[in-house]
């Protein structure tokens, strides 16, 4: 057990690294260093200026000393500074991820419950009809894209039926709303994988026993099923984390919510590199960590996992 622990934690902290390491490089093959993009459009700025904001920001250094120096202050919880507001980009980034990490958070629960409450409806239900109408939404879901259907509902519940403000207001449909139409999206994915795993359980001679045994269809989809389906749809869980992340900046935009959203704005819009970077290694690290989470939870549902992690990741084993 504390073998493959430290494993997946292995692997999770060189995926960070690689990520690092990209980032870096992606930095590197821009036109110019990220000072003199950023002073690219302020006529006032003289290549004095330039040069002096370039040895503050430690970009005159070589590239070697500029790749360690920057891995050593990421270990430490450094992620540099903005160019646009002076401001640390931890503390940037810190003084809004709260309001995008209850908005997803709160989308991933409820996309959950739905891939689960769609799933057992569509297995338990003795309606042909009514079972075919189900397993068609997820599909529905993924198509719909997160902006048109948050602009679609604006337009519903705020102008048309007044039921709902067109900016943040604290009331419960301003906070529900972005939640749903996130969720909804999130849960497709889930969704499918679920329902295909569930079929497959389905076909195994222990379900039969369980049947002969007189247990009702929803014991036996709850108790037994729904434990043995797990696996695949968790590792889809997980990797739907960038998903998750992408659709939480494009929903905070449509819903004018605080949030990362608005900082990525900011961020782009004034080529503030290095608050871009810090946004695209904190998207990385949320995305390795949730699978990592994934990856520790995945022996409790198949202790098989255990015996078998030497020979390949989990994942391939649930699948």
């Amino acid at each position: 057990m504390g073998l493959y622990f430290a494993r997946r934690l292995g692997q999770a902290l060189l995926v960070i690294w690689l990520a690092y390491t990209l980032v870096f490089l992606a930095v590197q093959l821009l036109p110019s260093d990220p000072v003199t993009i950023f002073l690219s459009a302020d006529a006032a700025a003289n290549q004095a200026t330039i040069d002096a904001m370039k040895a503050q920001y430690g970009y005159d250094q070589p590239l070697p000393v500029q790749y360690f120096s920057q891995l050593w202050g990421l270990l430490g919880g450094d992620v540099g500074y903005s160019l646009a507001s002076g401001q640390p980009v931890a503390e940037r980034i810190g003084n809004v991820a709260g309001s995008t990490l209850a908005l997803a958070s709160s989308a991933f629960v409820l996309a959950v419950v739905l891939a689960v409450a769609l799933v057992a409806s569509a297995t338990l239900t003795r309606s042909t009809a009514l079972r075919r109408i189900i397993t068609n939404l997820p599909p529905l879901f993924a198509a719909v894209p997160v902006f048109w259907l948050g602009l679609v509902l604006l337009q519903l519940l705020s102008i048309q039926l007044g039921v709902m403000s067109l900016f943040p207001d604290g009331s419960f449909a301003s906070l529900a709303v972005p939640v749903v139409v996130l969720a909804l999206h999130v849960s497709a994915p889930i969704a499918q994988v679920l329902l295909k795993s569930v079929a497959h359980v389905y076909e195994q001679p222990f379900i039969d026993v369980l049947r002969a045994k007189g247990a009702s269809p929803a014991w036996v989809f709850y108790r037994h099923a729904l434990k043995n389906a797990a696996g695949p749809a968790m590792t889809i869980a997980g990797i739907t984390v960038g998903t998750l992340l992408a659709g939480s900046v494009i929903t905070e935009t449509v819903f004018a919510r605080s949030g990362l959203g608005s900082v990525v704005l900011q961020a782009v819009t004034a080529q503030d590199v290095p608050l871009v970077q810090g946004l695209v290694l904190l998207t990385a690290t949320a995305f390795v960590a949730v699978n990592l989470v994934v990856d520790m939870l995945y022996p409790l549902l198949d202790p098989r996992i255990l015996k078998s992690s030497a020979h390949g990741s989990p994942h391939a084993l649930a699948a």
